[in-house]
């Protein structure tokens, strides 16, 4: 069952941890993994049901907004360019290997993503905010980069 799904008794304790949805200009911007659920996908007409897991992404934009964006990863190889996209981006992955899915490293790992403002499927007067693309972690290594006349 995902938390969001828990039932609260009458007197049951409630946090107040939600975050503003600020509407994001289409472009890129930083984002920091706040947490992941696993969840199941009941299916649809053109993906069977299976699990999934839901991510959670922490925006701050340059004025110093914060919003946060909530993506869903299918557990089905056809899917797994998503997958890989996700973990290549906050580096437990390099393009082209092959490894296991390390999901409880994710939270507090950072990236860079293209973020796209899209309507609503139901109610176009709606919008929200989208990761269209995860960015691959730039590998800095331990050395830092050569610059000429500089020690």
């Amino acid at each position: 069952m995902a938390e969001m799904d828990m039932e609260l008794g009458w007197d049951g304790e409630i946090t107040c941890n939600s975050k503003n949805f600020v509407e994001l200009p289409p472009g890129d911007y930083d984002f920091t993994i706040d947490r992941y659920e696993r969840s199941y996908f009941n299916g649809s007409e053109k993906v069977r049901a299976t699990d999934m897991a839901i991510v959670y992404f922490n925006i701050r934009t340059p004025d110093g907004q914060e919003t946060q964006i909530r993506d869903s990863y299918i557990l089905l190889k056809s899917f797994q360019w998503k997958l890989a996209q996700l973990f290549v981006g906050v580096g437990l992955m390099k393009e082209g290997e092959t490894k296991g899915m390390n999901w409880p490293a994710l939270p507090g790992l950072s990236g860079r993503a293209k973020i796209s403002l899209d309507p609503d499927r139901k109610d176009p007067s709606k919008k929200y905010n989208h990761i269209e693309k995860i960015y691959p972690k730039e590998d800095t290594g331990s050395k830092p980069a050569y610059k000429a006349g500089v020690f």
